[in-house]
C-alpha cells in the first residue's frame, strides 16, 4: 500500500456510514440491485438527478477538520461581555456541562412522544416548568420555545386569541429590548395586527387587546407596571411581561404585578451566550389559558398500574393535528437547553440562585454609586443589573474599557450602559469604575454606604423553588447520581436505533460536537462588536457557501433557529416578494394533504389561505387537482409547500411538472427541507424548481434533537428571492451580493439564530466531504429500501415509486391487521420498548401506520435486530388473531412492561421470558422501562404541569 493510501483521509465517511462494503454489497444483493447507482437510478427520477460532484472540499480527517475549525474559532476575540440587553456571560456548572451538554444519553434523545422511554426527559423538563411557575407566580408554563423575541410574538398572537378587547391594535412598551420588538413587528404584520410602541404608562390609554411590556426595562430601570397592566386589563386586554428570570429572585413576580402571561429567556441559568444561542425561552400564562398556548406542555398523570408517569399534555392543540387551525406552527423547543436551565435550578437551590441574584444587583448598585459619588450621573435610580451612565467622553470612556477587555453597550453618543453578570468579579468592578472616573476607588467605603437600587414596593418577599427537588441535590455528588438517574429513564441513540420517518435520527459524532463547548464559540455575545466576531463570519459564511454547493441556491438565511422558523421565513420572503411587484393581493397557499402538520400551520401565520391538493392512489401530488387548483387560483395564487421526497417517501416523478405549473400561475415553490436526507449529492431543490427551500440542520446535517430540540432551519433562497430574507435591528446582516434591505424584519432574536451549534453541521460536511455527502445519500436510500424489502413479507408497505423503490423511509400499513386482530399501531409502538427500540413514527402522515426512517448512520446488524423485532411483533399479532392469546391479554396490549413487573405474581397468558426478553440480543443489551402505559386520557382530564410530590416517584 503506498504512503498516501495508508493516510485514509476519508476515515470518517466510512464511522458515519453504518453498512461496511460487504454489508452493503448483502443488501444490494437481497433487495435485487446491482450497484448503488442501480439502486438510485431505480428510486429518483431521471430528470432531477444532479450528475455532478458536489462543488464541496475533499474530506478532512477528524483530527484535520478540529484544527482547522479551531483556526477559525480563535479569530473570534473573547472580551468580558457588560453589553447586557437579554445576554449575560454565567457560569455552567461541571456536572452540568459533563453529564447534560456533553452527554449523548441527554442530547441524541428524540421529543418525548413515547413518554414511557423518556420519563427522565420529561422528569427534567417538569422541573425546569416548576421553575418558571415559581418565579413568574403564574399557574402553568410550557416546556420552553425557541427564544425571548419568538417567545413574545407567540404570545402576542394567542393574547389575540383570548382577548375580549374588539381591536387589531397591540401595544408594545418602549422599553422591551429592540429586538424582540424587530421580531414582534414582523409577525404581526402579516396577522394583521398594528402595533403601538410608547411607554409603559400608556398602555392604559389606548384601546389594545394586549400589551407587552419589559421588566426590567431593555436600559435597565426597574418600574412598579402593575398600574398600566390593571388599566388594560380593565378594558379586556391581555397583558405580557417579558422579565429576566434571574432578576425575579430578588423582584416582584410578573403575576404579583397583576401579568396573563410572562415570557423571557433563560440562559442566564448556565447557558452560555453562544453568539445568541440555543437558549431555553420560557412561556407562563394563566391556567384558563392553557388550550390557546404554544408549545409543548408536560403534565402528570398514571400509567397502567395506577403509577405517577409523566407526558406530553393536550397533544390536540399541537400543530400537527390541528394544522391550519393550531395555535403556533412550532415543531420543537429547546429541550436540551431548558433541562440545563432547570438542572441549575435543582444545583444550586432557592438560596443558591437567590444568592447569585443579589450579588449581580449588588455589583450594578456598587457600581452605580460609585459613579454618583465620584461627580458622575446615571440614567436611572431603580434598576437590577444594568447601569445606564451619561458621559461628555463616552466615546473615550468606551475605546478605553475595549482596551481593557470590556465591552460595553453604547447606547448613545453620551450614555453608556453596563451590565453586570454571575460572572463579573470585585475586580471587574474596580476597573470599570476606574474607567469611568478617572481613579481607583475604595470598594470597601462605597460597600459599606451603599443601599440597594431596587424599589421597596418592588422586592420579592414570596417564596419560590419550594420543592424537595430544588433542594435535595447541592452536593455534586447527589448532583451526579439524579441526573444519571434521570437518564437511565430514558431511551436515546446511545443505546439503540431510532427509526423515525420524517426525522432522521442519524450519527451525532463527537467530533460534531467537541467544538460546542469551545470558550472561543460559547462566550461571544450576539451583539459583540463585528471586528470581534470574525470566526462567526467565516464560520457562518463558509456553511453557507456549503448549503449552496448541495442545494443550488443562491443565498442561504441562516437566521432561523428551527425547521418552523424557516417554514415562517420561506414564506416570508415570498410574501415580500410578491409586494415588491404590487402583487400583495397574491395569498393563496395551495398545500398537499399529505404535508407536515407545520405547513398549514406557517400559511395561516402569514395569513395565507390554505387550499388542499388531493393525492393519488399512490400517494403523489394529484397533478390533475393541482393544475384545477393553481388555475383556479391563478390571479392570488402565493406558493405552494412541498415536500419533497414527498411526506409518504417517495420521489414523485412529476416534481419538476409541478414545480413549473405553480410558477406558470405566478405562484413560488415552497419545499419543505424535512427530507433533504434524501437528496443530497443526488438531487437539489433549486434544480428541481424550488424557489425556497428550509434545511433542517438537526436532521440531515447532524445537530441532534436534543430531547426535542436544538435545531436550525436555515433557507436556501433562488437569486430572485434572496433580497428578501430576514435582517436584524440589532446587528444588521449583509450577505455578500444578495444584500438585505436594510430595516427588514427578524424572525429570530439573534441575527445567525442559534449560532453556536453550526459548527456541528460544519464539521459534518468538512469530515464528509463532496465523496461523502453523496454517499451517505445512497446509503440512507439502501437502508430504508432494505427494510422496507424485509419487512414487507410480513407489514404491507404502504407506498412505493415507479420501479417500487421507497426513498429515505417507508410506511408500513397496520390497518389491515388492527381489523383482523384488534391490535394497533399503538400497541405497536409499546411493544418495540420491550424489544429496545422507540418506535417509528406513528399514525403521520397517514393514521394507522408506521413510518421508518432507518438513515445511512444504522449498521446491517442494528437493522437486522430492528426487523428481527418487527416481525417477532408480527408473529406475537398472528397468535391474537388465531386465538391463542386474547385482545386483553397479550403482550402487545400489556406493553411496555416496566421494571417493576418482573417482580410478583404473573397470572398473564404469556411468560415473563416472552414479556421482558422476546429474542435472544435482548438480553444483551435490556432497555427497562420505568413506567407500564400511560394513560393519557386521565392527564388530560386532571391536568397537573408542576411536579408532584416526591412520593409519587417511589
Amino acid at each position: 500500500m503506498s504512503l498516501t493510501s495508508l493516510f485514509n483521509r476519508d476515515e470518517f465517511i466510512a464511522r458515519h456510514i453504518g453498512p461496511h462494503a460487504a454489508d452493503q454489497a448483502a443488501m444490494l444483493a437481497d433487495i435485487g440491485a446491482t450497484s448503488l447507482d442501480d439502486l438510485v437510478g431505480q428510486t429518483i427520477p431521471a430528470d432531477i438527478r444532479f450528475n455532478q460532484a458536489l462543488n464541496l472540499p475533499d474530506a478532512l480527517p477528524e483530527h484535520e477538520a478540529l484544527a482547522k475549525l479551531k483556526s477559525i474559532a480563535s479569530k473570534n476575540i473573547i472580551k468580558k461581555s457588560f453589553i447586557g440587553l437579554g445576554y449575560y456571560p454565567n457560569l455552567t456548572p461541571g456536572v452540568i456541562l459533563r453529564n447534560v451538554l456533553e452527554n449523548p444519553g441527554w442530547y441524541t434523545a428524540y421529543t418525548p412522544y413515547q413518554a414511557e422511554i423518556a420519563q427522565g426527559r420529561l422528569e427534567a423538563l417538569l422541573n425546569y416548568q416548576q421553575m418558571v411557575i415559581d418565579f413568574t407566580g403564574l399557574e402553568l408554563a410550557n416546556a420552553s420555545l425557541l427564544d425571548e423575541a419568538t417567545a413574545a410574538a407567540e404570545a402576542m398572537a394567542m393574547a389575540r386569541r383570548v382577548s375580549k378587547a374588539k381591536t387589531d391594535v397591540f401595544f408594545v412598551d418602549a422599553q422591551v429590548l429592540p429586538q424582540t420588538l424587530d421580531v414582534v413587528r414582523t409577525r404581526a404584520k402579516y396577522f394583521g395586527f398594528e402595533v403601538v410602541v410608547g411607554a409603559a404608562d400608556q398602555a392604559g390609554e389606548g384601546d389594545y387587546f394586549g400589551a407587552l411590556f419589559q421588566y426590567p426595562g431593555a436600559d435597565g430601570v426597574v418600574s412598579d407596571l402593575s398600574v398600566p397592566i390593571a388599566a388594560l386589563k380593565a378594558k379586556g386586554g391581555v397583558t405580557i411581561v417579558a422579565a429576566d428570570l434571574l432578576s425575579l429572585a430578588v423582584l416582584k413576580s410578573p403575576a404579583e404585578l397583576g401579568a396573563d402571561v410572562a415570557v423571557g429567556n433563560t440562559q442566564r441559568f448556565g447557558v452560555p451566550m453562544g453568539y445568541g444561542g440555543p437558549h431555553a425561552a420560557y412561556f407562563a400564562f394563566k391556567d384558563e389559558m392553557k388550550r390557546s398556548a404554544p408549545g409543548r406542555i408536560i403534565g402528570v398523570s398514571i400509567d397502567a398500574k395506577g403509577k405517577t408517569a409523566l407526558r406530553m399534555a393536550l397533544q390536540t392543540r399541537e400543530q400537527h393535528i390541528r394544522r391550519e387551525k393550531a395555535n403556533s406552527n412550532i415543531c420543537t423547543s429547546q429541550v436540551l437547553l431548558a433541562n440545563m436551565a432547570g438542572m441549575y435550578a435543582v444545583y444550586h437551590g432557592p438560596a443558591g440562585v437567590k444568592r447569585i441574584a443579589q450579588r449581580v444587583h449588588r455589583l450594578a448598585a456598587l457600581f452605580a454609586a460609585g459613579v454618583v459619588r465620584n461627580g458622575g450621573k446615571i440614567v436611572h435610580n431603580a434598576f437590577f443589573d444594568t447601569v445606564q451612565v451619561e458621559l461628555s467622553n463616552a466615546a473615550a470612556v468606551y475605546q478605553a474599557a475595549q482596551d481593557a477587555g470590556y465591552n460595553l453597550r453604547q447606547v448613545s453618543d453620551t450614555v453608556l450602559g453596563v451590565a453586570f453578570h454571575e460572572a463579573a468579579s470585585q475586580d471587574d468592578l474596580a476597573t470599570l469604575l476606574k474607567l469611568f472616573v478617572g481613579k481607583d476607588v475604595d470598594l470597601a467605603a462605597i460597600d459599606a454606604a451603599a443601599s440597594d437600587a431596587i424599589p421597596a414596593e418592588l422586592v420579592r418577599t414570596s417564596a419560590y423553588l419550594t420543592h424537595p427537588v430544588f433542594n435535595s441535590y447541592h452536593t455534586e455528588h447527589e448532583m451526579l447520581r439524579y441526573l444519571k438517574r434521570l437518564e437511565n429513564r430514558d431511551l436515546a441513540l446511545n443505546h439503540s436505533m431510532i427509526s423515525l420517518g420524517s426525522c432522521t435520527m442519524k450519527l451525532n459524532a463527537t467530533s460534531e460536537m467537541i467544538p460546542v463547548t469551545w470558550p472561543e464559540f460559547g462566550n461571544i455575545h450576539p451583539f459583540a462588536p463585528a471586528e470581534q466576531t470574525q470566526g462567526y463570519q467565516i464560520l457562518v459564511d463558509t456553511l453557507a457557501d456549503q448549503l449552496k454547493a448541495i442545494t443550488g441556491f443562491a443565498a442561504i438565511c441562516m437566521q432561523p433557529n428551527s425547521g418552523a422558523q424557516g417554514e415562517y421565513a420561506g414564506l416570508l420572503a415570498i410574501s415580500r416578494y410578491h409586494e415588491s411587484r404590487g402583487d400583495a393581493h397574491r395569498d393563496i397557499c395551495l398545500i398537499p394533504k399529505s404535508a407536515h402538520g407545520t405547513n398549514p400551520a406557517t400559511a395561516q401565520m402569514m395569513n395565507m389561505k390554505v387550499v388542499v391538493v388531493e393525492c393519488d392512489e399512490s400517494g403523489n401530488v394529484d397533478v390533475a387537482d393541482l393544475k384545477a387548483k393553481a388555475e383556479q387560483h391563478k390571479d392570488n395564487l402565493a406558493a405552494l409547500m412541498l415536500t419533497y421526497p414527498s411526506t409518504h417517501g417517495v420521489f414523485e416523478a412529476a416534481v419538476k411538472e409541478i414545480c413549473a405549473m405553480v410558477h406558470q400561475f405566478g405562484g413560488q415553490v415552497y419545499m419543505d427541507g424535512a427530507n433533504l436526507n434524501a437528496q443530497v449529492g443526488l438531487t437539489r431543490p433549486a434544480d428541481i424548481g424550488a424557489d425556497v427551500s428550509h434545511m433542517n440542520l438537526h436532521k440531515t446535517f447532524c445537530i441532534p434533537h436534543g430531547g426535542g430540540g436544538p435545531g436550525m432551519g436555515p433557507i436556501g433562497l433562488a437569486a430572485h428571492l434572496a433580497p428578501f430574507m430576514s435582517n436584524h435591528a440589532v446587528a444588521p446582516i449583509t450577505v455578500g451580493d444578495a444584500s438585505v434591505a436594510v430595516g427588514q424584519g427578524a424572525v429570530s432574536a439573534a441575527q445567525f439564530g442559534s449560532a453556536s451549534i453550526l459548527p456541528i453541521s460544519w464539521m459534518y460536511i468538512t469530515m464528509m466531504g463532496a465523496a461523502g455527502m453523496k454517499n451517505a445519500t445512497e446509503i440512507a436510500l439502501l437502508n430504508a429500501n432494505y427494510v422496507a424489502k424485509k419487512l414487507g413479507a410480513h407489514y404491507p408497505v404502504l407506498y412505493s415509486g415507479a420501479n417500487g423503490r421507497v426513498a429515505h423511509e417507508c410506511i408500513i400499513d397496520i390497518r389491515p391487521l388492527k381489523a383482523a386482530s384488534g391490535i394497533t399501531e399503538v400497541d405497536i409502538a409499546k411493544r418495540l420498548m420491550d424489544y429496545g427500540f422507540h418506535a417509528p413514527t406513528m399514525s403521520f402522515p397517514v393514521a394507522g401506520t408506521l413510518m421508518i426512517e432507518p438513515t445511512e448512520s444504522e449498521a446491517k446488524p442494528e437493522l437486522d435486530r430492528f426487523i428481527a423485532a418487527m416481525i417477532s411483533i408480527r408473529n406475537e399479532i398472528a397468535k391474537v388473531e388465531a386465538g391463542e392469546w386474547t385482545l386483553e391479554d397479550n403482550p402487545l396490549k400489556n406493553a411496555p412492561h416496566s421494571k417493576g413487573d418482573i417482580a410478583g405474581e404473573w397470572n398473564r397468558a404469556y411468560s415473563r421470558d416472552t414479556a421482558f426478553f422476546p429474542l435472544p440480543y435482548v438480553l444483551d443489551n435490556k432497555f427497562w422501562p420505568s413506567v407500564n402505559r400511560i394513560d393519557d386520557v386521565y392527564g388530560d382530564r386532571n391536568l397537573i404541569c408542576s411536579c408532584p410530590s416526591m412520593d409519587n416517584y417511589s
